[in-house]
């Protein structure tokens, strides 16, 4: 049901033959934005309770909430007021200003949290909040977010970091409802699942084929 929502909502757009360009400057033939989740009130609802019930079920009680920011910072907060707990969230960097601050909000409340993301590509962003708060003596139970690509990389990253975590769905899963949906074709679903494989490889091939004359 996540994945389809995110499909109805273009949360995730599938262009396999006119690729997207990622920050990288890799192309992909995937892109999510899963920010527009907040825009829908009934999507954001349906995440919002399953989140809930992901933090309880896979972690039990936790002191409190932690968002990634800035993707993980609404949903966070938005779980954290169901299940009545304090929220956190962790910047990109500290902050060069004020305090200098790289986590948001009273740390002397509490001594462990799940986190919480938007999205997980290399895993690297998430990762990097996860260190920042073990460095300030919180541990973290795990993280949690919406939706993953599946790439290898993200799963070595977490289990070097020894990082438990789940996403609501995952790139097959959303594979699967687009197919079944009339959003791809036996081919386009090749080229996915091609770059989903090797997404390095594949840009490099795409990019080659494109300066092909």
């Amino acid at each position: 049901k996540v994945a389809e929502f995110l499909l109805r909502i273009k949360a995730i757009q599938l262009s396999p033959n006119e690729p997207f360009t990622w920050a990288s400057g890799r192309k992909s033939p995937i892109y999510c934005d899963n920010r527009k989740v907040l825009s829908h009130p009934t999507v954001r609802t349906f995440v919002r309770q399953l989140t809930v019930e992901a933090v309880e079920k896979q972690f039990g009680k936790v002191d409190a909430i932690a968002g990634v920011a800035t993707g993980g910072i609404a949903l966070g907060a938005l779980a954290a007021q169901e299940l009545g707990l304090p929220f956190i969230y962790v910047r990109s960097k500290a902050k060069g200003h004020g305090l200098g601050n790289a986590i948001e909000g009273d740390l002397s409340v509490l001594s462990n949290v799940v986190v919480i993301e938007d999205l997980i590509s290399t895993g690297q962003s998430s990762l990097k909040a996860v260190d920042a708060l073990r460095q300030a003596g919180v541990e973290v139970k795990g993280l949690i977010a919406i939706f993953t690509y599946g790439l290898h990389v993200a799963k070595a990253a977490f289990a070097d970091a020894q990082c438990p975590w789940m996403t609501l769905t995952d790139y097959p899963t959303m594979l699967d409802q687009a197919s079944a949906e009339g959003y791809l074709n036996d081919g386009q679903r090749g080229l996915l699942d091609a770059w989903n494989s090797d997404p390095v490889g594949w840009s490099e091939q795409f990019e080659n084929q494109s300066n092909t004359p």
